[in-house]
């Protein structure tokens, strides 16, 4: 019987190996699993609000897919949804994936530079049945009713590392201390993700959510990152 005991541990660790590691969110709470078998990242989110108090109610253009909610998140007005999960932890669980970092842009018409990243949200439809939508399916432009580009590719460049203590000359990971995990446009290099288009693609796109596929403010979702082959 103490041998059994012994070897609990050991045996409760190959499991979760096995069928995906649980990563640990901000103040400890949980952020996201990981699928080594499928390539995935599973990040607890919800939709987020379109308009925050703070900001009178205005409605800012869609530009990030998840950030922090407010007000520790510095894009919360502006994001799909809103997550927990630690940026440098998903920067890390994507490297374990096999996936490389590139280089990221802020503004500029330099293209950014990263392994391709595959990104789904998954949520429940009305009749119960869970649906993994793309973001052809999750934004349209707010003037034109279009749909954003299938074409537009998401890739891993990793944050650009900043000095928040002026005194001091240690450098930490951008993204930790502005919550944004994954930006559309290059208005930020403090994030994990940008896609492949350029800032000069901004003025041409005025996008919001698609509240004809997406579950109502404040629903648990799944945001799911995939490496491509």
């Amino acid at each position: 019987m103490k041998r059994i005991l012994l070897l609990l541990p050991l045996a409760l660790a190959i499991i979760g190996l096995a069928s995906g590691v649980r990563g640990q969110g901000k103040d400890d709470k949980p952020g996201f699993i990981v699928d080594k078998a499928k390539k995935q990242i599973i990040i607890d989110a919800k939709i987020a609000p379109r308009r925050l108090e703070h900001l009178k109610g205005e409605i800012y253009p869609i530009e990030v897919i998840a950030a922090w909610a407010h007000p520790k998140g510095k894009k919360a007005h502006e994001t799909v949804v809103t997550i927990e999960a630690m940026p440098s932890a998903i920067h890390k669980a994507l490297e374990e994936l096999g996936a490389k970092p590139g280089t990221p842009v802020l503004g500029g018409k330099d293209e950014p530079k990263g392994a391709e990243v595959k990104v789904y949200i998954e949520a429940a439809t009305p009749e119960g049945e869970t649906k993994k939508l793309t973001m052809d399916k999750v934004l349209v432009d707010n003037r034109t009713g279009k749909a954003f580009p299938k074409t537009v590719q998401w890739r891993f460049t990793g944050s650009k590392q900043v000095q928040p203590d002026p005194n001091s000359k240690d450098l930490v990971y951008g993204a930790d201390t502005t919550g944004t995990l994954m930006v559309i446009f290059p208005v930020a290099d403090t994030t994990v993700l940008q896609t492949n288009m350029t800032m000069e693609f901004e003025k041409f796109m005025k996008l919001d959510t698609n509240t004809k596929i997406l579950p109502k403010e404040g629903t648990p979702v799944k945001l799911i990152l995939e490496v491509a082959k």
